[in-house]
């Protein structure tokens, strides 16, 4: 990040908390006219700053209320093994989050379903039959206190 000046910081920010803003609202906020701060933006879009845009949905609205946070290990940690599980892990929807961690675990999922019994059927299904897979360990989240979208930016 060290590439980014005060402004380009400023865009990320601002995006980041309303990627709905239009450019003209975006320069006012800036300082700058549109046609400079459209030329930042796609600039922060090129260098892979800005990944995407997307909506921001309600899980419960959408009928997916039971989030689950699942610890994966695998039999093996060969290259091979862990390149079947990413493709495997890609292929779940269910599975909206996967991360590649330290400790006694390999992986920890974040999983959403319609309830505990979609998510048994999941586990039954579909997460057990990786071939892969060597012991799994499955936390209900109760509820979420904290869940933003948005990295600490300085400057």
């Amino acid at each position: 990040m060290t590439n980014l000046d005060s402004i380009d910081k400023k865009i990320l920010k601002i995006l980041q908390s309303n990627a709905r803003i239009t450019n003209k609202e975006l320069a006012s906020q800036l300082g700058l006219s549109p046609p400079p701060t459209l030329e930042r933006v796609k600039k922060l879009e090129k260098q892979g700053y800005i990944k995407g845009y997307f909506a921001l949905l309600d899980p419960k609205k959408i009928d997916l209320g039971t989030t689950m946070l699942v610890s994966v290990s695998l039999h093996q940690h060969s290259q091979n093994a862990i390149d079947e599980f990413y493709q495997a892990i890609k292929d779940l929807e269910e599975v909206i989050e996967c991360y590649h961690v330290t400790g006694e675990d390999d992986f920890l999922l974040k999983v959403v379903c319609k309830d505990i019994l979609e998510y048994e059927k999941f586990v039954r299904q579909k997460l057990s039959n990786l071939n892969s897979l060597g012991k799994m360990k499955s936390s209900v989240v109760l509820s979420t206190f904290k869940d933003l979208h948005e990295y600490p930016i300085e400057g």
